[in-house]
């Protein structure tokens, strides 16, 4: 290898327009997913935990889903955030075919036809307890959340729902989601597994958002995965790529970036990362405080996930960053 002086590597740098012909990774608006919150309350309101951002009546959600058309964001990745009075153990209204979801994606698609809706699968948003499966004695039963699973998902895919994506951490339920939805007819509809899924604590401003976070008992150590694994993690895809994903998530996004590569590099499957609450809360905190150039680490951050291999992210930045992007 040649050596300086001979080899400058500054060379290539000093202009913008070879650093753009060197350039390894390139963010595209067609890698992002809007990740957004819905309710069914008469007005949006902001969420304080996430400055920027809003629970979307349906009708505004229906605007977000039109301007996600004008930006080529390819997807919106909807969250539930329903009325207390209505939650119980069972997580009754994530199967209700007139609650909040279906009216969601029904107005959103009426709205721009041509975006992707994601639509998430777990019992949380539902429960008076804030856990994603259902819970006796203060244990989260497996095989019965499942089936409560299936029964949510049909009533998403009846509404008009693309892509399912399973966030409960539940063994076994990529494949039983799977049969459910062939079963009704849904073979075309996606599964987009939260495949390795962490216990992890930038997951709180997103339980403000969507309420849980007041009835949370205790926490998700015992089905979301242990921050201190990696190998866990090839495991956990490996079973859901068998029992039928199309697509995989990590999550969270940024301190796992490490996981990413492993997943991609093992499985060669689209992979996809979710910058989740925590880390747009904490960017958007420091830009507010004048610490760090928002705008920039917002790119600078969304670029980092396709540096480590994922084919598109999960994020609230999302209509900020087509912008951008968009020039």
């Amino acid at each position: 290898m040649a050596q300086f002086p001979t080899t400058r590597l500054r060379r290539m740098r000093q202009h913008d327009w070879s650093r753009r012909l060197m350039r390894e990774n390139t963010l595209t608006t067609d890698d992002l997913i809007w990740t957004l919150v819905v309710t069914d309350k008469a007005e949006s309101e902001p969420v304080a935990a996430m400055p920027g951002t809003k629970r979307l009546t349906f009708a505004d959600a229906a605007k977000a889903a039109v301007e996600a058309r004008a930006l080529g964001i390819p997807a919106i990745a909807i969250f539930p955030n329903i009325d207390s009075s209505l939650k119980d153990a069972r997580g009754s209204q994530a199967d209700d075919p007139n609650g909040l979801v279906g009216q969601a994606i029904k107005a959103m698609k009426d709205a721009a036809p041509e975006v992707g809706i994601i639509c998430d699968v777990a019992l949380d948003p539902f429960t008076d307890h804030g856990h994603d499966g259902l819970m006796e004695n203060g244990i989260i039963l497996n095989d019965p959340t499942i089936e409560r699973l299936c029964q949510q998902a049909i009533c998403q895919a009846r509404a008009g729902c693309d892509v399912i994506a399973p966030s409960d951490m539940m063994d076994g339920r990529v494949g039983a989601l799977r049969a459910a939805l062939d079963s009704e007819g849904f073979e075309d509809v996606m599964i987009l597994s939260y495949a390795a899924k962490y216990a992890s604590a930038f997951y709180g401003p997103y339980r403000d958002a969507i309420g849980s976070s007041a009835a949370l008992q205790g926490d998700k150590k015992t089905y979301q995965m242990d921050p201190a694994n990696t190998d866990e993690s090839i495991r956990e895809v490996e079973l859901d790529i068998a029992e039928g994903a199309d697509m995989v998530m990590v999550k969270p996004g940024l301190p796992y970036l490490d996981i990413v590569a492993r997943v991609k590099d093992a499985f060669a499957l689209p992979t996809y990362a979710f910058q989740v609450s925590g880390e747009y809360a904490m960017i958007e905190a420091a830009a507010a405080n004048g610490w760090i150039d928002g705008e920039r680490a917002m790119m600078e951050s969304l670029l980092a996930f396709k540096r480590a291999g994922a084919d598109g992210v999960l994020t609230y930045f999302a209509p900020r960053a087509a912008k951008v992007l968009g020039g």
